[in-house]
């Protein structure tokens, strides 16, 4: 029986990854821009375009139906082309795998930056999600991939329950929810509840970490605690170099003089470089002016 389910399952799995013909982005991601701004612990999230992510854009009210964490190049993981997998995400009837950028060029997309977190905080987060590489889907749990195949209105209070619903197996995760435990593993706030406590002459509020599996891709886009990072226009943007099309006569631009962006910086490193202490300075530099007596 459990081979029957698992074959049935991973039927309605394949179907649910199909994507939907027709698909373009209204506005795509500018893959240099974003390869050379995203770092370490960034969650990079995706529209999508196959039939699970339409109903998973309807339950959530929201662009955005998956969600991804860079984590820099895997060890042991790249393309056939040499490309490095540096996404870590969980997919129905795959379960958790690594990626590589490029995988989602052609998609609209949004990154979303943890605010304050710390090298070594970064590193945990990272590690964690690596560490689950491997995890899969349930795809024997019939029912927990039908409600994907409902498209039945859903009362508002219910949407979030419907996306969670699952088998409660903790192997068997989904991608908002992968990326909730790995931030929750370093304490990292998404939206968590607040209540107030104290007495009048002192009030603090009171975190509590929501369940992970209530949580959604779009829950990384409103939080109060993920900074939203746009790639174009992080090294500044000029406008009047942008090239319309209803414009007389050519500008400089179409000569290739110049153009809207900047030419693209690379990221710093998080870990600041080591100090050369054998090599010395000038003697203009670590001499001070005598002052005049």
């Amino acid at each position: 029986m459990g081979a029957v389910l698992d074959t049935v399952g991973k039927l309605i799995a394949g179907y649910l990854q199909k994507e939907v013909p027709g698909y373009e982005p209204f506005t795509p991601s500018d893959p240099e821009h974003l390869r050379g701004i995203i770092e370490q612990g960034d969650v990079l999230l995706v529209e999508g375009n196959n039939r699970v992510s339409g109903i998973i854009k309807y339950l959530t009210q929201s662009t955005w139906s998956h969600a991804a964490l860079y984590v820099g190049p895997i060890d042991g993981a790249e393309e056939l082309d040499g490309e490095p997998h540096v996404l870590i995400e969980a997919n129905i009837g795959e379960g958790v795998a690594s990626a590589p950028l490029s995988k989602y060029f052609p998609y609209h997309t949004r990154l979303c930056r943890p605010v304050g977190l710390s090298f070594e905080d970064r590193n945990t987060v990272c590690r964690y999600a690596i560490n689950r590489i491997g995890f899969g889907y349930d795809t024997k749990n019939i029912l927990d991939l039908m409600r994907f195949l409902i498209p039945l209105p859903i009362p508002q209070r219910w949407r979030r329950r419907m996306i969670a619903f699952g088998s409660g197996d903790p192997t068997k995760i989904i991608c908002s929810a992968l990326i909730a435990q790995a931030f929750d593993a370093v304490r990292y706030p998404i939206l968590p509840k607040i209540t107030r406590a104290g007495s009048k002459q002192a009030r603090r509020e009171i975190l509590h970490i929501r369940d992970s599996s209530l949580y959604m891709p779009r829950d990384f886009d409103i939080s109060p605690y993920f900074e939203i990072v746009k790639p174009t226009i992080v090294h500044g943007f000029d406008y009047t170099a942008l090239h319309w099309a209803d414009k007389q006569k050519p500008l400089r631009e179409v000569a290739g003089e110049f153009g809207p962006f900047p030419e693209a910086i690379k990221s710093p490193p998080l870990v600041p470089e080591e100090i050369d202490k054998e090599t010395t300075l000038p003697a203009e530099e670590v001499t001070a002016p005598l002052s005049a007596t």
